[in-house]
């Protein structure tokens, strides 16, 4: 979920854009407006705005934009709600507001126009609203379950001039190669044959890496300036976690071969499953037999135990 935020002076103009029967529009929630045709729509606006003259710009116009993976989820309905909860966190309220939505693109999205002057006379803030309106759709995005992806996967990468192009077609690169390697001779190996050479910025004439740079198409990027998670330290972290991960994964392989009377991977597992069903309170015929040799065990030593004590006697 993202917010484009605009203002303006022109409430017809909004109500024109927003109200455009080409973009397949549907009104989903409003409020403090005599909805008859734009003209009175724009007049109910104009009317309060002139409460207070000391505002240039009293027209809010807000586009909210959802990813196309959440379209079948969201109803007019949805978007009413989300869009609503939006204003409100956003301290846009006691207003008059119009809220439709468009058809006219591949996402889902809702265009808000209110006004920022409220029913009072007072302005609405827009102090620190962009920073404000990030953490929202975030919290929003997260709260509703919906599609997260990052922002440069939205980036059409036809419409991109040099060098964006390639740094765009390295981001892509690296996020393959950094999610499967486990070193950085691997990476770098992988990377090469990509058509990327990797340069490392050491501290002063010392070995100590401080910074990464990478080469394609006769341009360098730094490694922070692709995207955050590409800087050394994290690239250097994620090979780690991968080798980690990878010697995680052949260990029960490593054991098997090891042992070559140990059970097949199916029956392995079976057992597995079998000794974690004492901890849920779940049976099987190996719990069974397993209880019933410990407890042959027990009363063997419990009788060995008391002989003894019979013969010290």
């Amino acid at each position: 979920m993202m917010a484009k935020i605009v203002k303006g002076s022109d409430f017809k103009g909004v109500v024109d854009y927003i109200l455009n029967k080409n973009k397949g529009t549907r009104v989903v929630a409003c409020d403090g407006l005599f909805m008859e045709n734009k003209d009175t729509i724009a007049m109910s606006f104009n009317v309060q705005s002139q409460m207070n003259g000391k505002v240039a710009k009293p027209v809010g116009h807000i586009a909210l934009s959802f990813s196309k993976e959440d379209e079948h989820r969201l109803t007019d309905r949805a978007m009413a709600v989300i869009a609503l909860e939006y204003m409100e966190r956003m301290g846009i309220r006691n207003t008059q507001f119009l809220i439709a939505r468009h058809f006219d693109k591949e996402h889902p999205h809702v265009h808000i126009a209110y006004n920022r002057i409220d029913n009072d006379g007072n302005t609405i803030s827009d102090r620190n609203e962009r920073l404000r309106s990030t953490r929202v759709c975030k919290e929003l995005t997260m709260k509703y379950g919906l599609y997260m992806s990052s922002g440069k996967e939205n980036v059409k990468r036809n419409r991109l001039k040099e060098p964006d192009k390639t740094k765009y077609e390295l981001y892509d690169i690296l996020k393959t190669e950094v999610g499967r390697c486990g070193n950085w001779d691997v990476l770098a190996a992988n990377l090469k044959r990509q058509g990327v050479e990797v340069h490392f910025k050491h501290k002063g004439r010392t070995n100590e890496v401080q910074g990464i740079v990478f080469t394609k198409n006769g341009y360098r990027f730094n490694g922070s300036k692709v995207d955050r998670r590409f800087s050394y330290s994290k690239i250097d972290a994620s090979l780690q976690r991968n080798r980690h991960e990878e010697r995680m994964r052949l260990m029960p392989k490593a054991h098997e071969i090891a042992t070559p009377s140990a059970p097949s991977a199916t029956t392995h597992t079976e057992l597995f499953s079998g000794s974690l069903g004492l901890l849920n309170g779940n049976t099987s015929s190996y719990n069974a037999a397993d209880a019933e040799a410990n407890q042959e065990m027990a009363e063997m030593l419990r009788r060995k135990k008391k002989r003894k004590r019979g013969m010290s006697l």
